[in-house]
């Protein structure tokens, strides 16, 4: 998992969610599993 300033590039990408978890936001993409990140 990266952690990214900013996710808004990795949000664009086809399968991918933003979810917000314990104040943070992470991106998971089941489709393509090396795509998870976090913000901050």
């Amino acid at each position: 998992m990266k952690v990214r300033a900013s996710l808004k590039a990795l949000k664009k990408l086809p399968g991918s969610q933003v979810v917000k978890r314990k104040g943070r936001i992470y991106v998971i993409n089941k489709q393509n599993p090396r795509f998870k990140a976090r913000q901050g």
